[in-house]
């Protein structure tokens, strides 16, 4: 087959295998994303069921305070009716003492129930979010699942499609050829055949040898980039384009020159230096 061919056929190639490698990656990734999806859904239920048990601990403990808070203010209407029945100093500093002490442990009560009825709000609110985020996270979580399903048919079609073009390629080449063009392709970012401008070749953008650059140049081999390992076919080099760098001419511009050519430029800048000298001295 004629290597120009072979390029046009690699080149085609590349582009079937660059798209089906990046389908295939979507299929690949796409299970990872919904498991993460599914592992932040389980860290928002453990988060709802820590809370959920700190509000009906909370809850609890209200509960206990109010009981102990009626005891305390029943204690102390007690003893405030039990003032009209004392008859001695004695019972009267008992009972002044029973009231005190009765109230200090409302008072203790009250501020300890306003503090938990504070907590408890707080975590009210909290469930509350906790709860419609994890709605919202079991609805996304089913929705992309869906979604999945859906992109997975439509990737399988395209793949089955770029299989029958991939088909119609790869029997008229090396398999040994194709085989290391594939694996290229998947480590060098879908580009696994590229031009070489000049002595430069466009996927490393490392200068080649002159001598090699030349073989890539002649076209009647598969010749790999010393550097990327890429496949290199020759690009005729564009007006502007200063990557270019001719070795053989910029040798050959120094060979050409003869012993006589080099002998007159030395007798020249020798006469100049004369001149220069006699015009010094007659200064």
């Amino acid at each position: 087959m004629d290597m120009t061919n072979v390029f046009d056929k690699l080149i085609a190639l590349q582009e079937i295998l660059a798209e089906k490698y990046e389908i295939e990656s979507k299929i690949e990734n796409a299970p990872k994303d919904l498991g993460l999806q599914d592992e932040l859904l389980v860290r928002m239920k453990e988060e709802y069921i820590n809370i959920n048990t700190a509000y009906e601990e909370v809850k609890a403990k209200i509960s206990k305070l109010k009981f102990d808070l009626d005891e305390a203010v029943a204690a102390r209407e007690r003893g405030e009716r039990g003032m009209d029945n004392i008859t001695t100093h004695r019972e009267y500093e008992a009972l002044d003492k029973e009231i005190k002490d009765a109230s200090e442990k409302e008072s203790q009560l009250r501020k300890e129930l306003q503090t938990e009825e504070r907590h408890f709000e707080d975590l009210s609110a909290k469930m509350s979010r906790k709860e419609q985020d994890l709605e919202m996270g079991k609805t996304e979580l089913e929705e992309k699942k869906a979604s999945w399903a859906r992109n997975v048919e439509a990737y399988q079609a395209q793949l089955e499609s770029l299989k029958i073009r991939e088909g119609k390629i790869v029997p008229d080449l090396d398999p040994e050829i194709v085989f290391k063009f594939e694996r290229i392709i998947r480590s060098k970012q879908n580009r696994g055949i590229v031009a070489v401008k000049g002595n430069v070749c466009d996927g490393c953008h490392m200068i080649l040898p002159a001598q090699f650059a030349n073989e890539v140049h002649k076209g009647e081999d598969i010749v790999f980039c010393p550097y990327c390992s890429r496949i290199l076919f020759y690009q005729e080099q564009e007006e502007g384009d200063e990557t270019f760098f001719n070795f053989d001419d910029a040798a050959g511009s120094l060979v050409d020159l003869d012993d006589d050519e080099f002998d007159e430029d030395m007798d020249e800048d020798e006469d100049q230096d004369e001149v220069k000298e006699l015009d010094e001295y007659e200064d």
